[in-house]
């Protein structure tokens, strides 16, 4: 008779493919769906941006949150909570924190770098350009690193969303409160014309994947990898007599 523990292990393969594929067909069909947003939610920001907005507090709370929520602020927030985590001997949160940080860094990377190469405009350049998805090339002209075209995905939301979801998986209660955060983040993209609803979307989907492969790597190799750092960083002497 087959044993119950090893036939569960050889069925998680599967589950986890399954779960997989299941989770690349919503994130395709939730970002293919979310561009029907784009053209209704552009037409109802600009009205929202009358003469005056940009020097309105409404405006200046907007690009706070953005600038508040972008990479840099998010590690010094990964650090300082790793480093008080690490004054109340809480090991397994300087691992979530360092995860959080990991995904949020890759996560980010992997929207820059889509982004610079899709030439999508951003909603507050209409209506002086065509919206549109113009590539890498626009009429002879480059528009890799040319901010008005490179509105897809969103590198703002990628990094929040990717902070976000490691907190989400490792303590949910904690991590719902950090994902609503990172959705106004998103939001605040969207009312100052930064970036379409897709782009949110897309960037909430790349962030999610991201964070999940990122939290499961740590949670199995973290202990292992933090120890290999630390004999790294002891003195030849010290790690002479440890091995004795």
């Amino acid at each position: 008779m087959q044993n119950p523990v090893a036939a569960q292990s050889a069925g998680r393969p599967y589950l986890r493919r399954l779960w997989f594929w299941l989770f690349v067909l919503l994130a395709g069909c939730a970002t293919w769906g979310s561009f029907a947003l784009d053209e209704p939610v552009r037409r109802a920001v600009v009205q929202t941006q009358v003469k005056g907005w940009k020097t309105s507090d409404d405006y200046r709370f907007k690009t706070s949150l953005r600038k508040f929520g972008d990479w840099p602020w998010l590690m010094v927030a990964g650090i300082l909570g790793m480093a008080v985590s690490w004054k109340l001997k809480k090991r397994e949160w300087i691992r979530i924190l360092a995860a959080a940080m990991l995904a949020s860094t890759i996560a980010g990377l992997v929207a820059n770098a889509s982004r610079v190469t899709t030439g999508r405009t951003r909603p507050r350049e209409s209506p002086r350009v065509e919206q549109g998805f113009y590539g890498p090339w626009r009429e002879g002209r480059s528009t890799i690193g040319d901010p008005p075209f490179n509105s897809f995905p969103s590198g703002h939301a990628a990094t929040a969303f990717g902070f976000a979801a490691v907190i989400l998986y490792a303590r949910p209660w904690l991590g719902t409160g950090a994902i609503a955060f990172a959705s106004l983040i998103g939001w605040s993209s969207i009312m100052v014309g930064a970036h379409h609803p897709s782009d949110v979307i897309a960037s909430l989907c790349i962030s999610l994947f991201v964070a999940w492969f990122t939290w499961k790597w740590t949670k199995e190799n973290g202990e292992d990898f933090a120890r290999t750092i630390r004999m790294k960083l002891r003195p030849t002497e010290q790690r002479t007599l440890r091995l004795k």
